[in-house]
């Protein structure tokens, strides 16, 4: 099935980190971002609902993680994580994990 999927993993703790607001985001042709969906990550830190059952499409897409949310009072350098990235192929699957600590992000294409 074609969507857009994200795992959020704290690895300075080591676990998956739940409660963290997410939003996806279409890029228009003049340029101008669209909100296409957001939600929460679960207690898995996993979000499979960002696009609410519409289709992928080709385009440019952005993502944005809210950590301020998740860590709280705890001190960050992210306050939030934005990525944007490219479909080409619509009837692909799209995984884009954050693989997240106070002071370190990183994130690839997953499967």
């Amino acid at each position: 099935m074609n969507s857009i999927t994200t795992h959020v993993l704290d690895t300075a703790k080591g676990k998956p980190a739940a409660g963290v607001p997410v939003l996806l985001e279409f890029q228009q042709t003049d340029g101008a971002f669209h909100e296409l969906g957001r939600g929460v990550t679960d207690d898995d830190g996993r979000l499979r609902t960002l696009l609410g059952g519409k289709p992928v499409e080709p385009g440019v897409y952005r993502i944005t993680f809210d950590t301020t949310v998740y860590f709280g009072d705890a001190e960050t350098f992210f306050p939030w994580v934005t990525f944007v990235f490219r479909v080409k192929d619509a009837t692909s699957h799209y995984h884009v994990p954050l693989l997240l600590a106070p002071y370190g992000i990183s994130t690839y294409r997953g499967s």
